[in-house]
């Protein structure tokens, strides 16, 4: 049986995942690192896409874009092709370099975006790279919260959405838990904090 197709269309916006190869390590060092993300850069300029938010783990990475007119599958080939061989050959390694066929989420809500950037955003810490934020160079977070410039990572999307100064109150929605988002009249967001369901009650 083949593969199922997935959805694609122009403008369609995905949470992009690739994985190592049985869970092992993408990244040994920071020359890899750097090495993915200007082949990431290349990726961008060869099949145009905006990329909105990004991590790199150590055996996996977290890519959220919005397509032109090239399709997820092509551009996720042509940037795991050039990297697969650029570890291969660095490492002196053969086959597979990472496993199966990427993860691709459709993205058909804002709140959704917005929770996936969080979810992008608060890996090191969840996964214990990091003891805070900050301290973790390998993805978008600086360039949101700390104002960096780059030519990756497109900001001024989620950012719009944010009351001034935005770059602090998207900082705040990053570190709060247990939190919402409500889109105003006025096209910004405020935080609405989540009602925990109490256990006892029946519905």
């Amino acid at each position: 049986m083949g593969r199922k197709r997935r959805a694609w269309f122009h403008g369609a916006k995905y949470h992009i995942t690739s994985r190592g190869n049985r869970k092992s390590s993408l990244f040994y060092d920071e020359e890899d690192r750097i090495k993915y993300l200007s082949f990431l850069n290349e990726t961008m300029i060869r099949f145009p896409f905006t990329l909105h938010s990004f991590c790199l783990m150590t055996n996996h990475t977290h890519l959220q874009l919005q397509t032109s007119d090239t399709s997820p599958t092509i551009i996720m080939s042509h940037l795991n092709t050039k990297y697969a061989k650029y570890f291969n050959k660095k490492y002196h390694y053969s086959g597979h370099v990472f496993e199966k066929r990427y993860g691709a989420e459709l993205l058909d809500s804002l709140d959704y975006e917005f929770d996936v950037s969080k979810y992008i955003h608060l890996n090191p810490l969840k996964g214990g790279l990091v003891g805070a934020l900050e301290d973790y160079p390998w993805s978008s977070y600086h360039a949101y919260v700390n104002g960096e410039a780059t030519q990756l990572v497109d900001t001024k999307h989620l950012l719009s959405y944010f009351p001034a100064p935005a770059s602090k109150h998207y900082e705040d929605y990053i570190k709060t838990p247990q939190v919402d988002l409500f889109l105003l009249d006025n096209s910004k967001v405020i935080m609405i904090p989540r009602k925990e369901e109490n256990p006892c009650v029946q519905k």
